[in-house]
C-alpha cells in the first residue's frame, strides 16, 4: 500500500498499470446463474435485480462489441483519451460451455480501445476449463476474475439464497491464485442477521485469501427482490445504516483487511426510485469516498491497522 494512502485505492492502482485512466464498462453477455435456472435453486439471491447495475447501453439484445461502442461513445464525451476494461458483469459469466465463453471473451478483448476483461461470476461456477481459459488470455491481456463471495459466513448464504458456501468461494479463490489469475471479490455490509463482529471477521477471513482485489457494498433493499419483502414483513432482522454509520463501519472493516488488498469501491450505487432503504439522500459515490478518506484521517487510521499492530477488536 502506497504509504501517503490511507487505503489501498484501484484507481490510483490501475493508473499505474497502465499509466493513464481506463474505465470499466460493463457489457451483458446474456447469461443466468444456478440458482435462477433452477439448477441449485430458483428466485435468485433475495437482494438481487441485475437490471438495477445496468447502464442504458448494457443489453443482451445487443453483440457484445456494439454495447462496447455504445458505451465508449457516452464515456468518450469526458475521457476521449482512455482506454477500456469490459466488464462482464450481469449474473454468472463463466455459466456456460468453454467455446461460447472464448468466443464472448476475444470478441470483447478484439475491441481496439479494449485491454483487459473483467469477469464476474460465483464460486461454484468456475471449473478448470474456464479458470485455465482466463489464465490463457491472462499472459497476453489484463484479466481479473471476480467472485461474489457476499459473505463468509454459510447461515448467512442460505438466508441470502446463494446456494453455495464459503468453502467453495475459498476453493475456487485458491484455485484461481494458482493459475495467477487476478482476483477480486464482493462483499456486503449489513447483511441480514450479521452484526458488527461478524462483519469484522469477514474481513479477517479475506485477509487470508490469496485476493487482490475487494468491493465493498452497502446492503440495499430494491423494490420488487425478495428482500424487499423480507424487509417489510421483518425488518428488525436487517440493521439499515445512516450514511454517517455506513462510514465508520467501512473503516472499522479497512483497519481489519490485509493492507495489501485494493479497495476498488465502498458502495453501490442504484436509481433513486428503485431504492427502498437505506436513503442516504441521493449521495453519489465519489462523496461516499471523499466522507470515508476525511473520517479516516480524523480517525487517524489506515487499511490493515489494526493487523500490522497486532491488536485485537
Amino acid at each position: 500500500m502506497n504509504t501517503t494512502e490511507n487505503y489501498n485505492s484501484y484507481s490510483k492502482w490501475i493508473r499505474k498499470i497502465f499509466n493513464e485512466r481506463v474505465q470499466k464498462i460493463s457489457v451483458d453477455a446474456g447469461f443466468t446463474c444456478p440458482n435462477r435456472d433452477g439448477s441449485k435453486g430458483i428466485g435468485g439471491c433475495i437482494y438481487c435485480d441485475n437490471i438495477t447495475f445496468s447502464p442504458n447501453y448494457c443489453s443482451n439484445s445487443k453483440s457484445i462489441t456494439q454495447q462496447l461502442d455504445e458505451g465508449i461513445t457516452f464515456f468518450n464525451k469526458k475521457y476521449p483519451s482512455q482506454q477500456y476494461i469490459a466488464y462482464f458483469q450481469n449474473y454468472t459469466n463463466t455459466y456456460s460451455d468453454l467455446k461460447k465463453l472464448e468466443e464472448l471473451y476475444l470478441e470483447a478483448l478484439s475491441h481496439e480501445k479494449v485491454v483487459g476483461i473483467a469477469v464476474s461470476t460465483r464460486p461454484d461456477c468456475v471449473d478448470n476449463g474456464a479458470l485455465e481459459l482466463l489464465a490463457e488470455l491472462s499472459k497476453s491481456h489484463f484479466v481479473t476474475i471476480e467472485f461474489g463471495v457476499e459473505s463468509t459466513s454459510n447461515k448467512t448464504l442460505n438466508i441470502l439464497n446463494r446456494c453455495h458456501s464459503f468453502e467453495e468461494s475459498k476453493n475456487a479463490i485458491t484455485k484461481s491464485a494458482t493459475l495467477g489469475l487476478q482476483i477480486g471479490v464482493h462483499l456486503i455490509l449489513g447483511l441480514p442477521d450479521e452484526d458488527h463482529s461478524q462483519i469484522i471477521g469477514h474481513a479477517k477471513e479475506l485477509s487470508k485469501l490469496p485476493i487482490n482485489i475487494i468491493k465493498l457494498h452497502q446492503l440495499q433493499v430494491i423494490k420488487g427482490t425478495k428482500l424487499a419483502d423480507l424487509y417489510f414483513n421483518n425488518p428488525d432482522i436487517i440493521k439499515l445504516y445512516s450514511i454517517e454509520e455506513y462510514v465508520d463501519l467501512t473503516i472499522d472493516f479497512l483497519e481489519n483487511l490485509s493492507p495489501e488488498i485494493i479497495i476498488e469501491r465502498f458502495t453501490s450505487e442504484s436509481p433513486l426510485n428503485k431504492v427502498i432503504a437505506p436513503k442516504w439522500g441521493g449521495l453519489k459515490n465519489f462523496e461516499i469516498v471523499d466522507k470515508i478518506r476525511k473520517r479516516l484521517v480524523e480517525r487517524n487510521t489506515w487499511q490493515g491497522r489494526l493487523i500490522l499492530s497486532g491488536r485485537k477488536t
